[in-house]
């Protein structure tokens, strides 16, 4: 082993040890709380956005149905006119 190689693995275990100091210290943790804290609001704003979201997509298909089924039904009535018409004008020849 080179000395190059011995000195970068002292400096990394060096910097290993002062990150885990430095990661668990309390003032850290008070960084954490707060960015979870934060995380926590977004999340509840996601989710008060998506159920908005869900809630209007399920009244729009809703109406796209009843609409659908207004025109088959408006269809159906109109086929049953021109039946009615056909078997009309078959009964007067």
């Amino acid at each position: 082993m080179s000395w190059h190689t011995v000195r970068m693995l002292t400096y990394g275990f060096l910097a290993g040890t002062a990150g885990v100091k430095l990661l668990s210290s309390r003032d850290a943790k008070k960084v954490y709380t707060h960015v979870t804290a934060a995380t926590l609001r977004c999340v509840d704003d996601v989710v008060k956005t998506a159920t908005c979201i869900k809630e209007n997509c399920d009244d729009i298909a809703a109406d796209a149905k009843a609409i659908n089924e207004k025109r088959a039904a408006e269809d159906r009535a109109r086929e049953i006119a021109d039946a009615k018409a056909l078997l009309a004008e078959a009964e007067g020849v």
